[in-house]
């Protein structure tokens, strides 16, 4: 027996396959007894109208008196309601809603010798044919009468209409109405509550709808052009569906509107204002306000589709019970000197009465036999649980096992060699050979067999897959697993920023539970990339030292080693499918590689795979104290140049919306105009207007183009922009030796995720994680730590301020500063590599001089350990982008600055490309001698900044 379920009273099953609704069911003295008790009245939709006196009993016997009348009308029953309907009496009578008929009943007894002589009749008083289908209705003294009770009907039309009783009052057209809503009479501000299908609460001034124009049809009433037309008193809105509107009972002046939505429940004044709203973590039914003692206390009911009954003081839950049934209908009665009775109703037609608490358990518990008690037993048991604890004790997993994990068993099992026959299918970049494919098999089992698996593969873009979704209708245990077979290869011309793909698996337990599972699949660096000759001079470099001695490359990349010697042991290329060649280096003399490509962004792929091997090598061969470490400038300026570019893409992509939204309204403009001329029955030339819509015709197909080209080259641009990212994320973790927490930081504030579509673009994001991070844990007062909150997220017209920002950043890592939230303990920082004392330089010195990434003329002082703060402020550049040509002539220009940024060469947009001349760069630094790209080095280099030496031969190639 729970405290928490609800108790039945009385219960009865009403008829038999009967549909019931809300509005089926009414509690009243509708046989106006002296004895004031309530009687229950239903209606179905097959027009059975039953009226019950409940009484104490056996909850589930009824009795024969307990049912009063039952009576089989006409047509269905949409709605009863009780009230004062008769002019000549103050008596209650019911109301009955038909599709096409309001009747009034009254109900009375006729007394007879024995108890079960008293006979119930409902005589029909008096009734209205309607002109329109009703949907609902709302009762009330309308008007501020007293004594009696009106009744308006909603039509499926948008039409209501009024009774005053025996007779027709007025019937409106509701304005804009296109469904019908719930509907409620508020008698305080004589105006009636409803909601429209714009989800709207609106509400209506009775005179003001009795006042209003009146109208034959529903067109008319929304054109009325004399008399008054109807408005709306107020407004609010709600933004969901809503289930049913109400008013609660109040003992003070002023009244609450309580409103029950698909997920929310709202309370408002009845002027309109918002008193509070409570979010439900359930579907809700039905609901039933009882009591307002106060403007700050409403109580109510609320029933869920679960079978729950909850009693809410405001937005606080004060009880919840089970009930048997999901409700579709609740309210309050007063039955035999009991008040406050739950009476409740399904759709299926099961009627109950119910109250909250127990009953009284009436079981006494049985003195327990006596026995005597055996010391010896008792101490050996008492031993054998101290081992227990014991060993529980020593285990330091105390936390409960994931049974998740044996429920679904998930491997992905990469092989070490490519597909012989690619399946790639994606031909968009333009090379000699086609771009090489990986079949991967995911096999999945399970201890306790589960049922229709959906198996999800998500790869990261430029890597796509044959088939990303799977329907395995059993998974089995392991003897028999099921086994699925997913091919990735490479499509578009972009750089991978990750080469991790996702398995996921959903899934439910026999017990209905809902289950997940994932796995993640690492996909070999020969999927984007072969190998290649290593190129001796290179644009940007990378160079990464480490406290053990360098390994030799053919023992880190034996899949790469080639029978035509293109690498040695020092030395070795990797060129990415479509892309740049990256040569990696490793040093005979010193504990340093490097990493150098023509392409800055390039070079992570193999970095990433670079770092990883090495790391593992080190981890196998017994090496503990192994650390990686960054000596030289961090690259901003190459990193700057690629936000330059990408900002650029997206100013770009701006322009041509708006100029393509100019050429479209230009279009239906002339579109118009020529309809015009052409249904003139006087023959009028056409003024060129003819050629002027075949110019702006062509134009939109030219912006169309445009805008495809460019948003092809932004999503290079952002796969570029994400490998640039981890470049410098990683960097600055090894340049200031950041702990865990302060590279979670890192990356969750500039992160490398770069999205392409959306409002809210990479720079206004990141812009803002920046500038948190400067006012909190990088201040420079510790005190003083301002939360400034962010103001709109728009994109920048430029990227001065995110370099300064930046630059601000780093310059302060690189004077001492952490990177973790006030309170958290991120643990003791390493020795920083930009120390001058920190690092012996013994080695290192006599081999390599100090340089840049980028290769730098032999003379220019460089301070090795200052961040390169963003670049003098110049005249901006205005790029005129290729307008089409047409009858009408150019294009107005799309202009914009550019910064000399570059984008990697994947086989880009081809010499007729609207898009030639935004690809800046180099082909902009021929052009314009006056300001050289940054991202294009000198021609003419120092032979100390060449990794290579001062060796001429070409192959193999060798470090001294």
């Amino acid at each position: 027996m729970s405290l928490f379920k609800a108790r039945d009273w009385w219960s009865v099953s009403v008829g038999s396959q009967e549909i019931f609704a809300h509005a089926s069911l009414c509690v009243a003295n509708i046989d106006n007894a002296t004895n004031l008790l309530d009687k229950v009245v239903v209606g179905s939709y097959q027009g059975v109208v039953r009226v019950y006196r409940p009484q104490a009993g056996k909850a589930d016997n009824l009795r024969a008196e307990d049912v009063l009348l039952e009576q089989q009308l006409q047509f269905p029953i949409l709605q009863i309601e009780a009230g004062r309907f008769v002019s000549v009496s103050e008596a209650l009578h019911l109301a009955v809603l038909h599709p096409r008929k309001l009747a009034v009943y009254s109900v009375s007894g006729t007394s007879g010798t024995v108890e079960h002589g008293i006979q119930y009749q409902m005589k029909l008083v008096y009734e209205h044919n309607l002109q329109r289908s009703a949907f609902n209705m709302a009762i009330g003294p309308f008007g501020c009468v007293k004594g009696k009770d009106f009744l308006c009907i909603q039509s499926l039309d948008g039409t209501v209409s009024f009774f005053e009783q025996e007779s027709f009052a007025f019937s409106r057209f509701l304005p804009a109405f296109l469904l019908p809503g719930p509907l409620c009479y508020i008698p305080r501000t004589d105006s009636f509550i409803t909601v429209s299908s714009s989800w709207q609460l609106e509400s209506y001034k009775y005179q003001v709808l009795a006042t209003a124009q009146d109208a034959a049809t529903k067109e008319e009433s929304q054109k009325v052009v004399v008399g008054k037309k109807i408005s709306v008193d107020w407004s609010f809105n709600l933004g969901e569906p809503v289930i049913d509107v109400t008013l609660a009972p109040s003992d003070v002046a002023s009244q609450v509107i309580l409103v029950l939505g698909e997920r929310s429940i709202f309370c408002l004044k009845d002027n309109g204002s918002l008193k509070f709203m409570k979010k439900l973590e359930y579907n809700p039914v039905c609901f039933y306000p009882y009591a307002s003692f106060s403007e700050d206390q409403v109580l109510y009911m609320v029933g869920a589709h679960t079978g729950q009954l909850m009693v809410y003081d405001g937005v606080t839950l004060k009880w919840a019970a089970k009930i048997e049934y999901c409700p579709i209908a609740i309210t309050l009665g007063h039955f035999q000197d009991l008040k406050g009775v739950i009476v409740s109703l399904d759709a299926d037609g099961h009627l109950s009465c119910s109250y909250l608490g127990t009953d009284p358990s009436l079981f006494v518990v049985p003195t327990p036999e006596s026995r005597e008690i055996n010391y010896d037993e008792q101490d050996q048991e008492m031993k054998q649980l101290q081992q227990v604890i014991r060993e529980l004790s020593q285990t330091t997993d105390i936390l409960p096992q994931n049974k998740a994990k044996e429920e679904l068993k998930m491997e992905a099992f990469v092989p070490p060699n490519l597909d012989k026959n690619s399946v790639a299918t994606d031909d968009s970049a333009k090379d000699d050979d086609q771009s090489p494919s990986i079949t991967v098999k995911v096999s999945l089992s399970s201890t306790i067999g589960l049922e229709n698996v959906r198996l999800l593969i998500n790869s990261p873009f430029p890597i796509s897959i044959n088939q990303g979704t799977f329907t395995i209708p059993y998974v089995g245990d392991e003897s028999n697993p099921a086994e699925v077979l997913v091919s990735f290869g490479m499509r578009g011309n972009s750089l991978p920023p990750s080469l991790v793909a996702r398995a996921t698996a959903t899934y439910q337990l026999p017990s209905g539970a809902p289950r997940i599972s994932q796995c993640d699949i690492k996909l070999p660096i020969k999927l984007v990339s072969m190998p290649a000759p290593p190129v001796k001079n290179a644009t940007f470099k990378i160079t990464l030292d480490n406290n053990k001695n360098c390994l030799s490359l053919n023992d880190l990349f034996p899949d790469f080693v080639t029978s035509d010697g293109t690498g040695s042991e020092n030395a070795m290329g990797f060129q990415i499918y479509g892309g740049p060649v990256i040569t990696l280096l490793s040093s005979k003399s010193s504990q340093r590689y490097r990493l150098q490509c023509d392409i800055f962004e390039a070079m992570w792929p193999i970095m990433e795979e670079f770092m990883g091997r090495v790391a593992r090598f080190q981890r196998q061969s017994g090496a503990k104290d192994f650390e990686w470490s960054f000596s030289t400038n961090l690259p901003l300026q190459e990193y700057f140049d690629l936000i330059e570019m990408h900002l650029e893409l997206r100013h770009h992509a701006e322009r041509y919306k708006d100029l393509l939204d100019q050429r479209a309204k230009q279009f239906r403009t002339i579109q118009k105009r020529l309809l015009t001329r052409f249904k003139d029955k006087t023959p009028a030339p056409l003024a060129n207007l003819d050629t002027l819509l075949d110019g702006t015709y062509r134009q939109i197909l030219k912006l169309a183009e445009g805008v495809e080209e460019n948003q092809a080259t932004l999503v290079r641009c952002s796969m570029g922009l994400s490998c640039g990212t981890h470049i410098i994320n990683k960097l600055i973790t090894l340049k200031y030796q950041l702990t865990q927490t302060e590279v979670e930081i890192l990356e969750a504030s500039l992160t490398a995720d770069v999205f392409c579509d959306g409002d809210q673009g990479w720079e206004e994001t990141v812009g803002a994680a920046i500038n948190s991070l400067l006012q909190t844990c990088l201040s420079k007062s510790g005190k003083d730590q301002p939360s400034v909150t962010p103001g709109d997220l728009r994109i920048p017209p430029d990227g001065t301020k995110f370099r300064k920002h930046m630059a601000l950043m780093v310059d302060r890592l690189n004077k001492g500063g952490r990177l973790f939230v006030e309170g958290e303990q991120p643990g003791e920082r390493k020795a920083a590599s930009h120390s001058a004392d920190a690092r012996p330089m013994s080695a290192m010195s006599k081999d390599f001089p100090s340089e840049d990434s980028r290769g730098s003329k032999a003379g220019t002082p460089s301070a090795p350990n200052t961040p390169q703060g963003p670049p003098s402020s110049q005249g901006p550049e205005t790029d005129h982008m290729t307008s089409p040509r047409g009858p009408l002539g150019d294009l107005p220009p799309l202009t914009g600055t550019t910064k000399g940024s570059s984008l990697p060469s994947l086989s880009g947009p081809g010499p007729n490309s609207i898009l030639s001349d935004i690809q800046p760069g180099r082909e902009r630094s021929k052009k314009k001698k006056k300001k050289k790209s940054p991202r294009v080095s000198s021609e003419t280099g120092s032979d100390n900044d060449s990794f290579f030496g001062t060796s001429t031969s070409p192959e193999p190639v060798t470090v001294p």
